[in-house]
């Protein structure tokens, strides 16, 4: 009982912010408060955010037990997390402590923990950004990811039916439940909501898409808006964080009023930034100038909903897939990884999946069907011309599926 009246109340206290200086004074007022209250062993004792060190992934888990506040040692964090990989029992606790593993698009394995009051606060905010209007009907949520955690299970209640779907399980042993169930809102990774998509079993018609976890690409949204008749909303949620949504006009706006973003800028002059963030309200693992490797591109036109939140055009990828290539000046050059989907895209209509990998060797291209290599080879061609670039040496190979679990990564930097 007590734990739906939270997740009421943090509902109920969520707003929109129509005015940069109320959202300004708010955000100082949030921050001044978690830098003074973090208590973290690991984080200086200061109310200046320049006083706190810029940290990525591998310093945030080399010091897991100093910056974790209520004293979980790192092996028993993942001895739980991996036993609940192994059995597939998502609901084991260190105390009122949930704790997940994240393998991240890195690969790299990383820890969180969430108390039960992180919890509520987590479920009545995406509740609140994220349900259909009007939002007291009552939905079914079908959701597909790697694992599931208590986190997502708490969204459940009267009005919410939260279903888990299991990516280690095939696909296809999913569509008859989707079909029986008719859940309201499916939430999966792009690659996953592309298949649903391509499915001639799959009968279910529901009121909001979500994609999360990977790169939402222009055109699987299209494909998949056109197969469901809906818009394609997102979720930018990490481990670090829920950092943004897209609103009703179906626009992507960072959470600014859960999240401090620095931005850490690649190319000023395209907007392509990635984010430090300070979570105003993580308390068990606080997460103050938190580097992220993501690409976010800044979109300065003020969105029609009227919200403040700092509008993102979409989010590119990693830092790590931008191509290292030389210009014909033999100078370095960095030639983004959009620049690559949107050369191979454009070569044909025909292409259904490819993939990218730059090696020392030069670039390997994963095709489907391989008998579109001609028509590709132009358009990277094209590209290379337009840009100035050396011409790489092209290998083709015949695209295979990745596993659903991995997040996928159609351009890589090896």
């Amino acid at each position: 009982m007590f734990r739906k009246l939270g997740i009421v109340k943090e509902f109920l206290s969520v707003k929109n912010f129509r005015s940069k200086e109320a959202l300004d004074a708010y955000q100082q007022e949030k921050l001044e408060d978690r830098l003074s209250s973090h208590g973290s062993v690991f984080y200086p004792n200061s109310r200046k955010l320049e006083d706190f060190p810029i940290i990525n992934k591998k310093i945030f888990m080399e010091n897991f037990e100093a910056i974790n506040t209520v004293g979980i040692k790192k092996e028993e964090a993942f001895s739980v997390a991996l036993a609940s990989e192994e059995s597939r029992n998502f609901s084991n606790k260190i105390g009122d402590i949930s704790v997940g593993l994240s393998s991240g698009t890195s690969g790299s394995r990383g820890l969180f923990l969430v108390s039960e009051e992180e919890s509520i606060r987590w479920a009545g905010y995406i509740l609140k950004r994220m349900l259909p209007k009007p939002l007291l009907q009552q939905h079914k949520i079908a959701f597909f990811l790697r694992a599931n955690s208590n986190l997502y299970e708490s969204v459940n209640s009267r009005l919410i039916q939260f279903s888990f779907y299991d990516l280690l399980t095939p696909l296809e042993d999913h569509i008859e439940l989707l079909n029986k169930t008719q859940p309201s809102i499916l939430i999966a990774p792009a690659q996953v909501l592309r298949l649903l998509a391509l499915s001639d079993r799959l009968e279910i018609y529901p009121k909001k898409i979500i994609s999360v976890a990977e790169v939402l690409e222009e055109e699987d949204e299209v494909l998949i808006a056109q197969r469901f008749s809906q818009k394609v909303h997102q979720v930018y949620q990490c481990t670090e964080g829920f950092l943004a949504h897209t609103c009703e006009e179906g626009n992507l706006h960072l959470n600014e009023d859960r999240v401090y973003i620095e931005k850490e800028w690649i190319d000023k002059e395209s907007g392509r930034f990635s984010p430090i963030i300070t979570d105003f309200f993580r308390s068990s693992q606080p997460v103050i100038r938190y580097k992220l490797d993501d690409i976010l591109v800044l979109e300065k036109e003020p969105c029609a909903c009227g919200s403040v939140f700092t509008r993102i055009q979409k989010i590119e990828g990693r830092c790590d897939d931008i191509l290292k290539v030389k210009d014909k000046k033999n100078e370095s050059y960095l030639l983004f990884p959009d620049f690559v989907r949107r050369a191979i895209i454009r070569a044909s209509d025909k292409v259904e999946e490819y993939a990218v990998e730059h090696k020392a060797d030069g670039l390997h291209i994963y095709l489907q069907p391989l008998g579109l290599k001609d028509e590709v080879e132009k358009s990277l061609q094209k590209l290379y011309f337009e840009q100035g670039l050396e011409v790489l040496e092209h290998f083709y190979h015949p695209y295979q599926m990745g596993k659903l679990t991995d997040k996928r990564r159609r351009v890589k930097q090896l």
